[in-house]
This record gives structure tokens, C-alpha cells and sequence, in this order.
């Protein structure tokens, strides 16, 4: 769970935190997004992240980094995550209310 007043403080300083979290192709989306939704989508990626990495068992850090996991939404807008350091199924979910996102990660094993 992430605030996103939080976020919106740290969008107002300039995109570098967004470069560091995002990938190259979740920039790109987050670009096309103004205001309250940029917040959302940047927020809701960088909580993806860590729960991703809190379902490794590992949290950020040597063997996931912030590069590591991308998520992108698919034409119909709902959000796709992959992995470099995982390869089965990944479940995401991803809510957001008018203060907080939530997220959560279930990794499937391809067995």
C-alpha cells in the first residue's frame, strides 16, 4: 500500500525518481498521463515492484532491482508484469482509492 500524496510530492520535483523506477517501456506510458494519473500509474508500478519482490522473498535490493520487474498495460488497460528473475505465472492485482494504491503479486510456478 502506497500513499499517493507521497508520490505526487515527489512528481512535483522533476522525473528523476520516475527514471530510476521505471523501465524504458513503462516510461513511455507513464509520459502520456497527466496529474492525478500520473501519480496512480507511478505509484502503482513502484508498489508492484516491491511486492513483487516481497513474493520473491528477497525485497529490492542484489537480486531484484527496480529494473528487473516491468509491468505494462495490454490494450484493454489491464497490467501485464514480467520478470528477468522469475519465469512462471505472475498474478497481479493493482486498486486505487483517492489517497492510496494497493497492490498484490502471486507467483505461479510454471510446475
Amino acid at each position: 500500500m502506497l500513499e499517493l500524496a507521497r508520490i505526487e510530492k515527489i512528481i512535483a520535483r522533476g522525473d528523476r525518481f520516475a527514471q530510476r523506477v521505471l523501465t524504458p517501456a513503462e516510461y513511455q506510458q507513464y509520459q502520456q498521463y497527466h496529474k492525478r494519473r500520473k501519480a496512480e500509474y507511478l505509484g502503482g508500478r513502484f508498489s508492484l515492484k516491491e511486492s513483487f519482490a516481497k513474493a520473491m522473498g528477497t525485497g529490492i535490493g542484489r537480486f531484484v532491482g527496480l529494473q528487473d520487474v516491468e509491468t505494462l498495460d495490454d490494450a484493454l488497460g489491464k497490467p501485464v508484469m514480467t520478470s528477468s528473475r522469475y519465469h512462471g505465472h505472475i498474478w497481479v492485482s493493482l486498486s486505487h482509492s483517492e489517497d492510496y494504491v494497493v497492490t498484490q503479486v502471486i507467483l505461479e510456478d510454471e510446475n
